[in-house]
């Protein structure tokens, strides 16, 4: 008698379910990350309400008016180099770093100027700096000469 051998499928593991599977998995995890978008950053900077200090004679006032032009104490600079406003800044402190030093900007000067006036005096060694704000709901149409 002959019998006939049946004939035997190949074993094997379908991947299929299993990418399908890690595909969902990519995509949940795809999907419910969060992404900062650091370009995108509201910053409300706080405005100044209180009562203003007492301000010695002796000190030091830096005008920035928008161009990005000096004035130490109502002196205009040649130019806008760092190192001609140290010059000036130390001309009038005679190297009393202990002044207290002001810095008045224009709303529409740049912050790099504002920026450089900081870095000059803390360079010479200047620890007493205040910036000069408008307190909320004061018009902005104050003029200075100098």
């Amino acid at each position: 008698m002959k019998f006939r051998r049946q004939r035997r499928e190949e074993v094997g593991i379908n991947l299929t379910p299993l990418i399908d599977v890690v595909f969902l998995l990519l995509i949940f995890f795809m999907v419910s990350t969060t992404f900062t978008r650091e370009t995108q950053l509201s910053i409300d900077l706080p405005e100044a309400s209180g009562r203003p200090l007492d301000t010695p004679q002796q000190r030091i006032e830096i005008l920035i008016d928008e161009s990005g032009t000096y004035r130490v104490n109502g002196q205009a600079l040649v130019d806008n180099q760092v190192r001609t406003l140290q010059a000036a800044i130390y001309r009038l402190s005679a190297g009393d770093t202990t002044m207290p030093m002001i810095i008045t900007a224009d709303a529409q000067a740049a912050h790099q100027d504002v920026v450089r006036a900081m870095d000059a005096a803390g360079q010479m060694g200047f620890v007493h700096l205040s910036i000069t704000t408008r307190a909320p709901g004061e018009p902005s149409g104050r003029t200075r000469n100098g």
